[in-house]
Parts: C-alpha cells; sequence; structure tokens
C-alpha cells in the first residue's frame, strides 16, 4: 500500500466554508472515494490555509482516474476548485505531492530483520563505539 501526502492552500477568506463542506461530505462522495482505493484518507488545516492530506493507496493514479470517471467527483471538484489558491485542474489531481522520507514501522522492520541476520552481528564502519563496547569488543 502506497502512502500519499500531499498540500494545497486554501484561499484566507474560504477557509470556515472549506471547513463547513468537509463536516458534511456528500455520502455519495465518501463511498466513491472509497471505492476508488482513497484508504486512510485525512486532511488536516493549518489557520493560514495550509492543507496537508495524506491517504494510502495501491496506486494513486489509478485511484485518481477511478474517481475523475465518476459524475459526483465533477461535480465536488467543481464546487471545491473555487476555494484554493495557485490551483491547475482539479483539487484532487493538482495538488502538490510530498516525498515520505521516514517512515517508523518501515524503519523498524528493516532494523528487525537486520538484527536477526548472522551478518547483522559482524561490526561495520557504522556501528557505534557504545555498540562495540556494548558487545565486549575493543576498538
Amino acid at each position: 500500500m502506497r502512502r500519499v501526502c500531499f498540500q494545497l492552500q486554501v484561499r484566507h477568506d474560504r477557509i470556515d466554508e472549506y471547513k463547513r463542506r468537509h463536516a458534511a461530505v456528500w455520502p455519495e462522495m465518501l463511498e466513491a472515494l472509497y471505492a476508488a482505493g482513497w484508504h486512510n484518507y485525512s486532511l488536516f488545516l493549518r489557520p493560514d490555509g495550509l492543507l496537508i492530506g495524506y491517504l494510502e493507496t495501491e496506486s494513486l493514479e489509478a485511484a485518481q482516474a477511478q474517481m475523475a470517471a465518476t459524475d459526483v467527483n465533477r461535480r465536488w471538484q467543481a464546487e471545491m476548485g473555487e476555494l484554493f489558491e495557485d490551483l491547475d485542474g482539479a483539487p484532487d489531481e493538482g495538488f502538490l505531492e510530498l516525498e515520505e522520507i521516514f517512515h517508523l514501522e518501515d524503519q523498524l522492520a528493516a532494523h528487525h530483520e537486520a538484527a536477526t541476520t548472522p551478518a547483522a552481528q559482524i561490526p561495520t564502519e557504522e556501528t557505534s563505539a557504545y555498540e562495540t563496547r556494548a558487545h565486549g569488543e575493543s576498538n
């Protein structure tokens, strides 16, 4: 499952309206998003209008294409588009995707996997002095 984070800028004078509209999203839109693969989808809004979105999906491109094919999405995007600054196209396709640089569970899994392999027990250049001393080895 791919994790996607994105940002948009809500017009300062439209923030209250944006919040109001998202307090009661059309049920048909909610169902369409879920069916298209927009899972664990959340929006976060700063007081200055910076909007951060997060979702998990198998394919962002496929999820966007499936939504683009629905009438409810066309209506929703037409209504929401006027609430954003510097937007070319529909909000659900015109956002700036952010690069993921850290994910706790991925790094923990990699660490646990490495710790169970025999090669992980051999000190490397990256092994800290503390780790070396803790294993009874000297520099």
